[in-house]
């Protein structure tokens, strides 16, 4: 085994075989090589390649051939495949070749240590050529007196080689040079050729693999020329407005052969041809008039021509030309028809008549006018009416009537035969049957059944329906022969109403329509549902129809889809003709999602999502509750107003008491100057027991008692001692002696807020002065049971009036007693009365006479004097609890002239709140 320094040297020895320089062959011999050298090979075939070491390399490193792998591009080859000749020969076998790539390479593997490349070739893999087939050739003319001559053939298989084709042609005699293809494998084009000579032709292809040749073609080339196509072609009108003459010029020699031709036509805007006849121009020539052609229509011509034996190729068509011909009057009349407008009137017809223009080929010129000539066949005596008209239209206004209306149609040449309507007074004959349609082929095709009767002309009506736009009505008229037809520039997704009118020769039936799509889509968008009537456990639905431009089909159905937010959905189909629909059995107080689809024969589209919410309450269950509460108010407020009629007294008691009205009180008819009479009669008393319940006390003032003397004012002593003995018994104004409510006495303290303390409430209480030993009484004053004041209008005027001895009366105030001693409140009364009556009789005596004689001179004083007596006698004479009455005695006296008794005041109310004398 070598070590690693052997393997070094050894390395660098085959480097230098390679490269280094030799005396006799230049380069260092390599250490083996391979047989065969870079051989071409059958695909498929089998190949056994040999790799030979020199002995060389053997002599210094010890190499054999039991060490040579083989590797196919770098791709190691199966050692099944290898076998060791000798010790210098190994070889590898390749049973299929078409798995072989180059390159295929020799290597050296020693002691499995370092692999170094021998030798490698180069491995070309294909087929042998096929036998050529299908050769012809054609003369081709490249002008009038240059031809050329392509041969064409099939190649066979691709060879995967460099494989060579040769067109060879030679003569009995002679043998031309070969063509040889440029860049083409299958074609080959010889110059130079002569007619009139049998020529054999073959092909020949080549390659490393082998030699293939086609089979050889005998011909003359006159026999395969192409000429070319006739020249200068012109178009020119005949005498007949059905012909056009055609010339041309030839571009090949009639000594070289002589020509047949074929002429082609058409109508300008079609696209199929129309040929003339091969026999008409199977001989030479240079013009050709075609005949059996439209008046005034413009055709497209074109010429080619070929040998005049049938024998070569024909030319390429020539350059098209057109031509037109000439005018000839119209073949037929225009079709005509009607619409009848009898909105108006019914007597009144407004009817406009409409028809089509003519082909170009039914025209045969162009029209000028239209004759319109309007009959009424009801009235033989009516005149003809006719019109000239330029456009497809007319309007006449006509009475109800059967009319015959007569088409005619004029162009330069002539007028068409007239075309007749028959209008008739109604449509009552038998209408077409079982109409129907289909779409086919991107038509619609309409079909009915023919009446029993023989039917002229049938009349198919179809317009676009449209929600925006009345409908814009097409016609077409068929024969009677005829029971459907194809109606075409139909638009898809589009509605048409279709109507089939027979036409009969004494009048016309009625018409048939249907609706009819070409192509059905789903609708544009889906219906918009909402509610017109919600209730507890039902809901009505409404919805509008979609419009005819948004179905894009007819619908077949509508679907209700509802639920509620948690619930599942319900679904509900309902008719197409109906617009609204009633949901039942849905929960009280619940809140619904509801969803409407529309769906046509091709699909369906949903509308959008519309929520209500149920009623809480159904209906009259409301007025249930609402109706018997109010009728049990009503009859409580009944009871109500019935009880306190029964009880208006009791009620006005408690919340409205009596409150006398002071312009009927005794006092408001008492006069000053005429002192009422009272009558002291025994039978008819005029203070019964019990009458007296308020006594009202005057006391004057300090800085006032000096206008009175002493004697003067003893009574008033008296008074005042008798008063603060019984403070708590005796009354102020307003107070009730005995059984009142309590007051606060008034005493000489309480002067200074005598205006503060002064109740806004006065009782005037009755004041009766007893004559002195059953003296006649000098006054006596009547009690008002009034709690308010006097009105202002009772006031006398001369008080109203007075001067200043009225200003300081107004000085004075009364005095209300604001209670009594709770000490006293159990003393009877009669006995503060007795002890009155007894102990003070003669003071009492002299207050009386005081007032009296002291009126004259002192006024005011004296008048201020007799109110304070007349409160003292007040307190006095009240009656008491057990019901005894203190009754004042009657003093004997001769009664005072009006003018000299004594003035009585009323009291009026002052801003304070109390009351001064007057």
């Amino acid at each position: 085994m070598f070590s690693g320094w052997n393997w070094v040297a050894y390395g660098f020895y085959l480097v230098l075989n390679v490269c280094s320089p030799d005396a006799s062959s230049g380069l260092v011999q390599s250490c083996g090589h391979i047989i065969p050298e870079s051989p071409v090979l059958a695909l498929g075939s089998n190949f056994t390649a040999l790799c030979i070491l020199n002995e060389s390399c053997l002599d210094f490193g010890n190499i054999y051939a039991s060490q040579i792998i083989w590797k196919i591009k770098n791709r190691l080859v199966p050692k099944e495949q290898y076998r060791e000749i000798n010790r210098t020969v190994s070889s590898v076998t390749f049973n299929d070749t078409s798995s072989l790539a180059t390159p295929l390479t020799c290597n050296i593997l020693a002691d499995g240590q370092i692999e170094q490349n021998i030798y490698g070739i180069t491995v070309t893999v294909g087929l042998a050529p096929e036998k050529p087939k299908n050769l012809s050739c054609i003369v081709h003319q490249m002008s009038r007196f240059t031809y050329v001559m392509t041969c064409t053939w099939n190649p066979g298989r691709h060879t995967f080689l460099d494989t060579q084709f040769r067109l060879r042609y030679s003569w009995p005699e002679e043998i031309f040079p070969d063509c040889i293809p440029k860049d083409v494998n299958d074609s080959c084009t010889i110059t130079d050729i002569q007619f009139f000579v049998n020529t054999e032709i073959w092909v020949e292809a080549t390659n490393a693999l082998g030699k293939a040749e086609s089979d050889p073609l005998v011909v003359d080339p006159i026999d395969i020329v192409k000429p070319l196509p006739p020249q200068n072609v012109s178009v020119s009108s005949g005498v007949l407005p059905t012909v056009l003459k055609l010339s041309w010029e030839n571009w090949i020699s009639d000594a070289v052969m002589t020509l047949k031709f074929n002429i082609r036509y058409r109508i300008v805007g079609d696209t199929n041809w129309m040929e003339v006849p091969c026999e008409d121009t199977a001989f030479p020539r240079t013009s050709f008039s075609v005949q059996g052609l439209r008046p005034y229509t413009e055709y497209v011509f074109s010429i080619r021509c070929m040998k005049e034996d049938g024998v070569g190729y024909w030319s390429d068509w020539s350059e098209e030309k057109t031509g037109i011909t000439t005018e000839d009057q119209p073949s037929k009349g225009p079709p005509i028809w009607r619409i009848i407008d009898t909105s108006h009137s019914p007597a009144c017809w407004t009817v406009h008549l409409i028809w089509k223009a003519l082909k170009p080929f039914e025209a045969n010129g162009v029209i000028l006018q239209y004759e319109v000539t309007v009959r009424d066949k009801s009235s033989l005596s009516s005149p003809v009416k006719k019109y000239n008209v330029t456009s497809t239209n007319h309007t006449l206004q006509l009475p109800e009537g059967t009319y015959e209306v007569t088409l005619i149609a004029r162009n330069s040449v002539g007028a068409s035969p007239p075309s007749v309507l028959l209008i008739p007074a109604s449509n009552s004959k038998a209408p077409v049957k079982n109409l129907r349609t289909l779409p086919k082929h991107d038509k619609l095709w309409v079909g009915w059944t023919a009446p029993n009767s023989y039917v002229l002309k049938y009349v198919i009506e179809w317009c676009l329906v449209s929600s925006s736009s009345d409908c814009i009505i097409e016609w077409q008229i068929v024969l009677g022969d005829v029971q459907g037809i194809d109606l075409k520039g139909i638009k898809p997704f589009k509605c048409y109403l279709i109507t089939v009118y027979p036409l009969y020769a004494d009048g016309q039936g009625s018409g048939q329509s249907v609706k009819a799509y070409l192509k059905q889509d789903r609708p544009s968008k889906g219906p918009t549902v909402q509610t017109k009537k919600v209730g507890k456990a039902e809901a009505v639905l409404t919805w509008n129809h979609l419009t005819v431009e948004e179905q894009n089909g007819f619908i077949r159905n509508y679907t209700i889809l509802y639920k509620t937010i948690d619930g599942n959905e319900t679904v509900v189909t309902v008719d197409p003709s109906k617009t609204e629909y009633t949901l039942s059995s849905l929960t009280s107080d619940t809140l619904y999602t509801v969803r409407m689809m529309a769906s046509t024969d091709n699909g369906s589209r949903t509308g959008p999502d519309f929520t209500f919410t149920t009623q809480k309450f159904g209906k009259g269950e409301i007025e249930a509750i609402v109706v018997p509460v109010c009728l049990a108010f009503l009859l409580i407020v009944l009871l109500g107003v019935l009880f306190c009629f029964n009880k208006r007294d009791l009620i006005k008691k408690h919340i409205w008491p009596i409150v006398p009205d002071p312009s009927k009180s005794n006092i408001a008819q008492w006069s000053p100057q005429v002192p009422a009479k009272h009558n002291f009669n025994s039978k008819d008393q005029m203070y019964p027991e019990g009458s007296f319940t308020d006594v009202s006390v005057v006391e004057i003032e300090a800085e006032d008692k000096k206008s009175f003397s002493e004697q003067d004012l003893k009574p008033f002593d008296l008074l005042k001692k008798e008063k603060s003995t019984s403070e708590g018994h005796s009354s102020g104004i307003g107070g009730s002696s005995c059984m009142s409510s309590p007051r606060q006495s008034v005493s000489d303290s309480d002067e200074g807020e005598m205006t503060q303390n002064t109740s806004s409430t006065v009782q005037y209480s009755t004041v009766v002065l007893n004559g002195y030993r059953d003296q006649t009484p000098l006054q006596v004053f009547s009690r008002s049971e009034s709690t308010q004041p006097l009105l202002d209008s009772e006031e006398r005027s001369e008080d109203l009036s007075g001067g200043a001895d009225s200003t300081a009366q107004r000085q004075q105030y009364f005095r209300q007693n604001g209670g009594q001693d709770e000490t006293n409140t159990d003393r009877p009364c009669f006995e503060r009365t007795k002890q009155f009556t007894h102990a003070n009789e003669g003071d009492l005596v002299g207050f009386v006479q005081l007032q009296i004689s002291g009126q004259s001179s002192q006024p005011l004083g004296l008048g201020m004097e007799k109110n304070t007596q007349e409160a003292a006698l007040s307190s006095v004479l009240q009656t008491c609890t057990e019901g005894q009455t203190v009754r004042p005695e009657t003093v004997e006296e001769n009664p005072l002239p009006v003018d000299e008794m004594p003035k009585s005041y009323l009291p009026q109310t002052v801003s304070q709140g109390g009351y001064m004398p007057q």
